[in-house]
């Protein structure tokens, strides 16, 4: 059975391989016979090169190992066996015997090493490293600390640093702690690029095609791809050398580490391993690594991370005898203790002990940072069929290829050609059947459109882009994204004797009375000052404000002023548990404060009931059915409680309990102007909105009203779910929120779904089959945490399967470390520039969600312009295919024939076609998603019915003209003329072929791709006219105007360059000898012929002695000399 590799981005199975050295033989072998063709192909299956070069072993035995991931993609890798040589280290005595390695015994390392030798076996995936664990025969991923220590565990067998020894062991296992990206060397992007099967395909194709003569066109395709590698090449270098340079400067840091034997020292953050304990001394320090906070606190900007450039407090890790892990001691909670890699620490705030202090966790790839680069670095896959149809596109065009094949075989062999022009020129009409553009045309509308995009919308993901243009339901966060970023203060209900009282009202004349709620107000937040300005999140700021107070920074309390209030502990605010709370004390008395503030349904429960007022869920759902953001606080008098226990043995769940209701604290949150025009055009788009916050439930619908994602009229039913308790089974319960009792069947389309974090959670885990019933109605989803939201869109993406196309969530810079869910959707976008957000395959520029509908125009343009270029490439090769089949009989077409179709009007076609913008309204359905469906099939099948019919008549009838005569036989490309318009045969150089077949199939196939390009060209409803397009516009009218040209013009050189005969008859019959639409369209133009005979003409007409009349004129000898084709003279011999 295979393994799995934890830690990396998907899940992945892992198979063990053992090389053998006769198998290794004979593939080298099969690589020299193959002239290279085996390793190609081993390069694109790497799997193939394991099966051919190993056999399957254990993970114990195996040098080679297989990994494969378990999505629907199925992608392996390939990863050699390492060992780490320890042997070579000064290790502390007893290491060689069975004693620990290193001292902490629930190390990976100690239960890693194979004694006496001193070796590790190791992996590294997606630059993590890992190390084989003997006890349970599985690789484990090697650099942070164990999960299982404890909080007392962190403290005592970390908190004095390690030894030196310990410190180079894990030096050598972990290895540095850098976040290394490497600047790809030019060559190995070239070589990557070049070794595409695409342009495996086009070498072959290239090749084929020199060896045909066609000097000039195979010239102009090499250029071209040249032009279009380098291109790549230098934006895959760009790219490479923007993600180094956003990395490097982090990877050498000075820090202060203190050791067991040596003391503090100073270090370079390199050197840095987990378990090492950290200094902070109270510079401003970017940090190198993730570490736990475990001696005094730390104030931190996380704007890497959430996008939120707003000051956090972190709190040290409890020394608290628990058996329980340390994260699972802190709940959901346990970021609060960790200082993340990247951030910045701004301020520490030191204890009694000494400086404050941290335990190093992660290194390198393993940190948070790490993490989010290897995001980058290694992107989700998109599973979007349109690239998967694409390949069975191609597949299904390579068949019909080799059908061609298998005539061009029939043809020749019954004329008796030799072997060598049979096989020529069976892979000649293979290669016409499969534009190998095809690929790179996928990807034409989507670079026109990112260019467009550049002004508004950055995107690091422009395969994406296509996937916009499916999209169909849009995740909304709240504040920040479809309501102003700030909040301002409304007012304040206090309570008293478990009675609301009067409200005070923001702005007022009348300042705030001085009590608990002022004090509250006043110290329960986590502003702080940096450089003389007070920052911290914009809620907080809002409620200070209104006290009218200052904040001072004094070490010392005996310094501070007489009136104030000291806060001398905090417990930071986390959306997980919905409050946060604070000790203070009133300078100049002895006693404590404890005030929280937070959710009201969270504060409420934490305060005894007596307090809290009979009408409280009244009274709060007064005002967020007003669409107002609620804040419930509490306090609690704290009197015989030492400072010196605030950090050490004090509980929080302790110190919160038995507090007392002190009112609610009432913010209003406008509607951003451009949020509800932006979601009705989504809602006449037939595009879904869902919004996804970590507000009131109550405050989110009433939002999600007033932005008109629930129309007027809609019943919204709450869905509340509740766990398991005792006896009592799990249970869901549905209401209406205007308090009627209502059934799950008894109601049509006309109703909307609204739920809280909690009930999802319940109903994820219990009634999961429920849940996709209820996703095709739900629009409010409140109280979501951050894996909530990843959970939401995945489980949104799984609806797919009923129809539901794409998803996108757009998620605001105030949700911390919500970033995962915009990686999770299809299309995620950030409103938020901090650096985090390079993790979002779209950050815009608009800080509002009118960027929305622009991507979605965007992606829909660029989705049917793709659509339109396969298919025009489509069409042109099956058009070339059946003109070189027919003419196959007889000759083929000449070389400058194949450079004109190919570069003078496909090329440009597939170059300009694109450049139609996108239409500025959306329509209320979308684009096809998918190549292999009967609309487009049926277009290219009745299209191509066309131009077998077209070119299949004109093969035939030009045979039935009495000037016809037949010039070659079949297959014979080497065709002379003896003299100018005379044809004859010859087997020596090859030159010019001439023939009433080629002259014939020719135009009629260029003027059809002509044709064919303007049918594709369609614009509205996803993209604007064609004629807004000038450049493709000009550029089909000027082909057209070429293909007449040399299809009519009386010039020998032009009929000899390309190739052509002049014919008797033309498609006069159809057209041409229409003489009445002709005179129409030129008297409505008004257009007079420059021909020498029209001249004279409109000359006669104008002289007055013409006629003459009963005249008589006698023949005079005429001086013009009379101009024959030599041409067309010569055909009639």
């Amino acid at each position: 059975m295979p393994c799995r590799v934890e830690g990396s981005s998907y899940a992945t199975e892992i198979f063990g391989y053992k090389t053998q050295g006769w198998r290794r033989v004979f593939c080298t072998a099969g690589y020299i016979l193959s002239c290279g063709a085996l390793l190609l192909l081993f390069y694109w299956r790497p799997e193939w090169d394991v099966w051919a070069n190993c056999i399957r072993c254990s993970l114990e035995e195996a040098d080679i190992v297989l990994l494969r991931t378990t999505d629907e993609f199925q992608r392996y890798t390939q990863k050699k066996v390492t060992w780490i040589d320890l042997s070579t280290l000064a290790l502390p005595f007893g290491s060689n015997s069975d004693g620990p390695l290193v001292a902490d015994k629930d190390s990976v390392i100690n239960r890693a090493v194979m004694k006496p030798q001193l070796k590790i076996r190791c992996i590294q995936v997606q630059k993590i490293r890992y190390i084989w664990d003997f006890s349970v025969k599985e690789f484990k991923k090697v650099g942070s600390l164990e999960d299982s220590n404890t909080c007392h565990s962190i403290h005592h067998k970390f908190g004095a640093g390690l030894t030196r020894e310990e410190q180079k062991i894990r030096q050598l296992v972990c290895g540095p702690n850098a976040i290394e990206v490497e600047i790809r060397p030019i060559w190995k992007l070239l070589f990557k690029e070049i070794l595409n099967p695409f342009y495996v395909f086009q070498a072959f194709t290239l090749t084929l095609w020199l060896s045909q003569g066609y000097i000039e066109y195979s010239v102009a395709i090499i250029i071209l791809s040249i032009i279009s590698v380098g291109l790549t090449v230098y934006d895959l270098r760009q790219q490479s050398t923007k993600l180094h340079d956003l990395v490097e400067e982090h990877n050498k840091v000075q820090v202060t580490v203190c050791t067991k034997s040596e003391g503090c020292k100073e270090l370079e953050s390199c050197y840095l391993v987990p378990g090492d304990m950290l200094l902070l001394d109270g510079k401003k320090l970017s940090l190198p690594c993730d570490a736990v906070l475990i001696d005094g606190s730390c104030i931190v900007n996380e704007g890497m991370l959430t996008g939120e450039s707003v000051p956090v407090t972190k709190t040290p890790l409890p020394l608290v005898e628990s058996l329980m892990p340390w994260k699972t001691h802190s709940m959901e909670d346990y970021r609060r203790h960790v200082l993340f890699c990247g951030t910045e620490v701004i301020q520490t705030k030191a204890t009694g002990r000494g400086p404050a202090r941290a335990v190093v966790l992660q290194t390198g790839f393993n940190t948070a940072k790490g993490d989010l680069v290897r995001s980058i670095l290694y992107p989700k896959p998109v599973n979007f069929k349109l690239y998967r149809d694409a390949f069975k596109f191609i597949i299904g065009l390579s068949v019909i290829g080799v059908f061609g094949l298998i005539y061009t075989v029939c043809v020749f062999v019954s004329h008796g050609k030799p072997v060598a022009d049979v096989v020529t020129m069976a892979l000649l009409l293979l290669t016409a059947a499969v534009p190998p553009a095809i690929p790179a045309a996928l990807t034409t509308g989507t670079v026109y459109a990112q260019r467009r995009l550049k002004k508004k919308i950055f995107c690091i993901s422009p395969q994406r882009i296509n996937i916009c243009g499916q999209i169909n339901l849009v995740c909304f966060d709240k504040t920040g994204t479809l309501t102003e970023d700030g909040l301002d203060l409304w007012g304040i209900i206090p309570s008293e004797g478990s009675r609301f009282q009067k409200i005070h009202k923001f702005p007022s004349s009348t300042p705030l009375p001085w009590g608990p709620v002022c004090g509250a107000m006043a110290s329960c937040h986590s502003l702080v000052v940096l450089d003389k300005k007070i920052q911290g999140d914009p809620l907080d700021l809002k409620m200070f404000e209104g006290t009218h107070w200052i904040i001072s920074h004094f070490p010392d309390l005996f310094q501070a002023p007489v009136e104030g209030i000291a806060i001398l502990h905090q417990f930071p605010f986390s959306s997980g548990l919905q409050r946060m709370s604070v000790v203070s004390q009133k300078i100049g008395e002895e006693q404590y404060d404890l005030y929280m503030k937070g959710a009201p349904e969270i504060v409420s429960s934490f305060c005894r009931q007596d307090t809290v007022p009979v009408n409280f869920l009244k009274e709060l759902k007064t005002y967020t059915s007003q669409g107002f953001r609620v804040i419930a606080l509490a306090h609690k008098v704290l009197i015989t409680l030492l400072i010196a226990c605030f950090t050490t043995a004090l509980a929080r769940e302790e110190a919160e309990s038995g507090l007392v209701f002190l009112g609610l604290l009432v913010m209003e949150n406008r509607l951003k102007q451009e949020t509800k025009p932006v979601i009705r055009e989504l809602a006449a788009a037939r595009i879904r909105s869902v919004m996804v916050t970590g507000d009131n439930l109550q405050t989110a619908v009433t939002v999600a009203r007033n932005a008109g994602m629930i129309h007027t009229g809609s019943k919204v039913i709450l869905i509340e779910a509740k766990e398991p308790e005792g006896s009592a089974p799990a249970s869901i319960a549905w209401r209406l929120a205007e308090d009627c009792k209502i059934t799950l069947e008894g109601e049509t389309c006309n109703y909307h779904f609204a739920m809280n974090g909690k009930s999802y959670q319940v109903i994820t885990k219990y009634f999961y089959n429920l849940l996709p019933k209820i996703l095709v109605n739900a629009t409010v989803f409140a109280r979501m945490s951050p894996g909530q939201k990843s959970s939401l869109v995945e489980e949104f993406q799984k609806l797919e399967v009923g129809g539901v196309g794409g998803w996108m969530d757009v998620s605001p810079s105030s949700d911390s470390h919500g970033f995962q869910a915009l990686k999770m959707a299809h299309a995620g976008i950030s409103l938020s520039e901090q650096e985090a957000s390079v993790a979002s395959p779209f950050t815009s520029q608009i800080p509002n969600i009118q960027c929305v509908p622009e991507l979605i125009r965007e992606g829909r343009a660029a989705l049917v312009a793709s659509f339109a270029v396969v298919k025009y490439l489509t069409l042109y090769g099956l058009i070339q295919f059946v003109g070189t089949a027919l003419l196959f009989w007889v000759s083929i077409f000449g070389n400058y024939q194949y450079l004109i179709q190919d570069v003078i009007i496909t090329l440009l076609v597939c170059l300009t076609m694109s450049l139609t913008e996108a239409y500025p309204k959306l329509a209320p359905y979308r684009p096809p998603g998918q190549l292999i469906s009967p609309p487009l099939l049926l277009s290219i099948i009745l299209n191509v019915c066309f131009t077998i019919a077209m070119q299949t008549c004109g093969f035939l009838l030009v045979k039935q003209q009495p000037w016809y005569v037949a010039h070659c036989s079949p297959g014979n490309q080497t065709v002379s003329p003896t003299s100018p318009g005379e044809n004859g045969t010859s087997s020596g150089a090859q030159s010019t072929v001439l023939s009433y077949e080629d002259t014939t199939l020719w135009p009629l196939s260029s003027i059809n791709c002509i044709i064919v390009a303007f049918v594709f060209s369609k614009g509205k409803p996803f993209r604007k006219p064609i004629y807004t397009n000038y450049v493709f516009s000009v550029l089909l009218a000027l082909q057209l105007a070429i293909c007449l040209f040399l299809f009519f013009a009386d010039i020998d050189a032009v009929y000899r360059a390309t190739a052509l005969t002049l014919c008797h008859v033309t498609p006069q019959d159809v057209i041409l000898q229409n003489k009445h639409l002709w005179l129409l369209i030129k008297a409505w133009f008004g257009y007079q012929s420059n021909s020498q005979h029209r001249k004279w003409q409109r000359m006669l007409q104008s002289d007055p002695s013409w006629p003459p009349v009963n005249a008589k004129d006698f023949e005079a000898k005429s001086t013009d000399e009379i101009y024959i084709n030599p041409t067309y003279e010569h055909s009639n011999e």
